[in-house]
């Protein structure tokens, strides 16, 4: 699989404070990254960096394959959408003319597809209003059609549902999953609403203190999400057997530790058992949210 973006022990120092710390990251094409972590964890800073906006104090950023300090990083670079924080609208614009204006800023020698991508966003029946008088949602579907007009096929989006109503999210929502599926952009998003990111992502990295503390799958995730039996059992190795035996679908997590999956009934799964002379220490009953999961890898605190 080939790997769009790649760091290395990448590192950001504002003074003492550390802002990113050893962070590692892979997004391989294709993907729907979902960048997890609270206010504060480094996200924003991880994204200026990519797009070339801040400089690492140590370590490495490859894009396609490119170091970030190579002269073929220009390039690269212009295969690259992104809206970071806000979208740069001009207000006094209407929607096509802030379109024009960016497709002159990025050097696109004619305006072709222009229609096409205001039409994919759901802003070509627009006409003559102006951008500052759209609402929050538009002004944000706005921002993605001015990150298209380079035509990218590596799309940046910093938080881009923040403050939207839910009318606002789902147009989003659906339109992220278009520019994935249609236009085949593979999209880095950075979001603290895990709801929402759990309905599109195909891949997570969970950001703590400027670390990526885990990279997973979304196939993987689901596994670990879904219904499940914990164990805490002396010898694992009855159970294994009685497992194997039976097609039970299960996971050894430590020595004393084993995760059962699937929709068991708890008593007829004990009953079960204990006619095999399999007495568990502990049996608890679990079915974890990405919120959850979240929390349990960074200690307990809620997202912000």
């Amino acid at each position: 699989m080939e790997i769009i973006l790649e760091t290395n022990n990448l590192e950001k120092k504002y003074k003492d404070f550390k802002a990113l710390n050893h962070t590692n990251i892979h997004i391989e094409k294709g993907a729907i990254y979902g960048l997890i972590g609270k206010n504060g964890s480094g996200k924003t800073t991880l994204i200026r960096i990519i797009c070339g906006l801040q400089k690492p104090t140590h370590g490495e950023v490859f894009i396609y394959g490119i170091n970030i300090n190579s002269n073929d990083i220009v390039k690269v670079r212009k295969r690259i959408g992104a809206i970071i924080e806000t979208p740069s609208i001009y207000g006094e614009m209407t929607a096509r003319d802030n379109l024009i204006e960016q497709y002159k800023l990025v050097g696109m020698p004619n305006f072709d597809g222009l229609e096409e991508i205001l039409k994919l966003v759901g802003l070509s029946n627009t006409g003559k209003k102006k951008s500052k008088n759209f609402s929050l949602g538009m002004k944000q579907r706005l921002g993605i059609a001015i990150a298209l007009a380079n035509n990218p096929d590596f799309l940046i989006l910093d938080e881009p549902i923040n403050g939207l109503d839910p009318q606002g999210i789902i147009e989003i929502r659906e339109l992220i999953l278009k520019l994935n599926k249609e236009r085949r952009i593979t999209i880095l998003i950075s979001s603290h609403y895990l709801d929402e990111l759990s309905k599109i992502a195909t891949h997570y990295g969970f950001l703590d203190s400027g670390s990526i503390i885990k990279e997973i799958s979304n196939e993987e995730l689901m596994k670990k999400m879904e219904h499940k039996l914990i164990l805490k059992v002396h010898s694992q190795k009855e159970f294994v057997k009685y497992f194997e035996e039976n097609k039970i679908s299960y996971e050894i997590e430590d020595n004393k530790t084993i995760n059962v999956y699937g929709k068991n009934n708890l008593a007829k799964f004990v009953n079960d058992l204990s006619k095999k002379n399999l007495i568990a220490d502990e049996i608890h009953e679990t079915k974890e949210s990405l919120e959850s999961y979240y929390m349990n890898l960074i200690g307990g605190n809620r997202i912000d």
